[in-house]
């Protein structure tokens, strides 16, 4: 419990208000102590209950005082005994939670209560929606820091409260249950707060990862070129325990070389990858049909037959009648085309419009590693993966390298939770977190329906499989997909659209609303959804060294320390 006496810890008391609207507290200290977004704890009889200031409005007994200078009419105690009593602060909190705290402690009631929860005869006091208001006059008070642990249950400090700076804690267990998503405008912090996240996740083995590093920044260190400061990676923290993967062959990230160079097989690309790239390809309606037949004619390796073929090839033949004519040649496309019934011209089409995927270097007739059965494999082991780009940061490349190895990864652990299940297999598949950036360039309205991304959000939490979304844009994010974000943890946003779509199917929106547009433009966020018991705005913590010193231990950063060996790293794992 916060060592602060309650009595120091009060603000007010209740005057009025609803259940829908909200109470209305006077305050007994100055307006400038509370902000909107503030934790208050209302206590009232039996009960705590739990909300956040949703409004502030300056309040008279009667309007003559308002509009008068009462420190130039009266004398200074006359004056200050006026604005104490006719002026006033009111504050509106929206009650979300309350909890039985039983009678007061050590009277004869207080242990027959705790007495029945024992015996089972009565229900253990918990956290549970609001259903009832406070009384007239009942006490209200900033929330301590035994308040804040009592609502929020977690092992991962996420944030502190931005008035008395306690801090708040996140389950990372049910955090990593259902998807979640990371917003806020450019240059809000998003891409520290996603660190910070995955540092937690790591440390406490709550789930692998699969980060798509589509900048190259999780792995290793770099240097914030606003501060000029060094922003570290996960890789020189945690060790062996992460997986860097880089794409293409002798790739280097940040000046280190990988664990694995990343090789695709042309026969692992499948039509609905290439569907995927529609737009960013501007194929046409027609390119589903001849995907379809090149399927049809060549099966896996579908891709390298049409690669292979050639485009206006043709060939001079004599005919029956003794004529010499110009027809298609026989490894052309047209040739192809009239073969199975396709149109020439969409079929040379879509070649000509593949060639910027045919000349991709990482994508070869046959890899000689294989490198997507390494990283499920490393996943399923519960390490953590970050794949980084390198210098392949081209949408193209993002949109279907990820895919690609997504697709293989649902597959992978659809059928491993059913052997699960089925009773094949006794050990439950490992927790999968999938992280990917620029999220509405492949969760936006066209693209939703296309990628495997989407059918993780809607139907892969019951196969322990869940996003984590990073994105400045929500409001370009298909709405389906937002609707399946059981946690979202949003910066500020300056755009309206964006802000609803982030509030989007929750309770209390317009009270929320406030909050979300009036965070500070860094380090403030608001916590929301499913992991967190009630909406709260805190200031995200730093991360900086401090931060991996509060994680890992300070022993891991002293002169001469191993800082593999405070994560029990061997030697041959550094």
């Amino acid at each position: 419990m916060d060592a602060t006496p309650a009595s120091e810890q009060k603000i007010g008391y209740v005057i009025g208000g609803s259940l829908q609207e909200g109470l209305a507290i006077r305050l007994t200290v100055p307006p400038q102590r509370i902000q909107e977004g503030a934790f208050v704890v209302t206590e009232s009889e039996d009960y705590l209950f739990y909300g956040l200031v949703t409004d502030l409005r300056l309040t008279a007994a009667n309007e003559r005082f308002a509009d008068e200078q009462l420190h130039e009419r009266f004398t200074p105690a006359l004056a200050g005994m006026l604005q104490e009593q006719a002026l006033h602060t009111t504050i509106t909190v929206h009650p979300m939670l309350m909890v039985e705290r039983g009678p007061e402690p050590g009277t004869a009631a207080y242990e027959q209560f705790w007495a029945e929860v024992q015996a089972g005869l009565r229900e253990e006091p918990h956290p549970k929606p609001v259903k009832t208001i406070p009384s007239h006059l009942a006490q209200a008070r900033l929330a301590s820091e035994g308040d804040i642990n009592e609502i929020f249950r977690g092992d991962f400090v996420i944030g502190y409260t931005r008035e008395q700076k306690h801090p708040v804690r996140l389950n990372l267990e049910k955090f990593v249950r259902r998807s979640a998503g990371v917003f806020g405008a450019t240059g809000t912090g998003k891409s520290f707060l996603t660190r910070i996240l995955l540092a937690g996740l790591i440390h406490h083995n709550a789930a692998a990862t699969l980060i798509f590093d589509m900048h190259n920044e999780y792995a290793y260190d770099d240097i914030n070129p606003e501060a000029n400061q060094r922003i570290p990676g996960l890789r020189p923290k945690f060790g062996s325990k992460i997986f860097v993967v880089g794409l293409g062959k002798n790739a280097f990230i940040r000046g280190h070389r990988p664990d694995l160079d990343l090789q695709i097989s042309e026969q692992d690309i499948e039509p609905e990858d290439i569907l995927l790239l529609s737009r960013t390809l501007n194929l046409r309606e027609t390119t589903a049909n001849t995907l379809h037949a090149l399927a049809s004619s060549f099966g896996r390796g579908w891709l390298t037959a049409f690669r292979k073929m050639r485009v206006g090839a043709t060939e001079e033949i004599v005919d029956e009648n003794g004529r010499t004519k110009r027809v298609p040649a026989p490894d052309s496309v047209a040739a192809w085309a009239l073969e199975v019934g396709v149109n020439i011209m969409a079929a040379e089409g879509l070649h000509n419009k593949l060639r910027r995927v045919f000349d991709r270097p990482y994508l070869v007739e046959e890899a000689a590693t294989e490198g997507v059965q390494q990283i499920i494999d490393a996943l399923e082991n519960g390490r953590h993966v970050v794949l980084s780009f390198g210098e392949f940061d081209k949408e193209l490349d993002y949109l279907l390298v990820s895919n690609l190895l997504t697709r293989k990864i649902r597959e992978h652990w659809v059928k491993r939770t059913d052997a699960y299940r089925s009773g094949k297999r006794r050990d439950k598949p490992v927790p999968l977190v999938v992280v990917i950036e620029e999220a509405h360039k492949l969760l936006s309205r066209e693209m939703a329906v296309q990628t495997t991304f989407s059918t993780i959000a809607r139907e892969m939490r019951k196969y322990f499989v869940t996003l984590l979304i990073i994105d400045q844009r929500p409001s370009q994010i298909h709405d389906e997909v937002m609707s399946q974000l059981g946690t979202r943890i949003s910066g500020w946003l300056g755009d309206e659209n964006d802000i609803q779509a982030v509030l989007s199917g929750l309770a209390g929106r317009s009270q929320l609303r406030g909050m979300l547009a009036h965070l500070q433009p860094t380090e403030e966020v608001l916590l929301l959804g499913w992991s967190v018991p009630m909406p709260l705005p805190v200031r995200s913590r730093r991360y900086n060294d401090g931060f991996w010193q509060e994680l890992l231990g300070k022993e891991a950063f002293s002169t001469g320390a191993d800082p593999f060996g405070a994560l029990g790293f061997g030697e041959a794992e550094k």
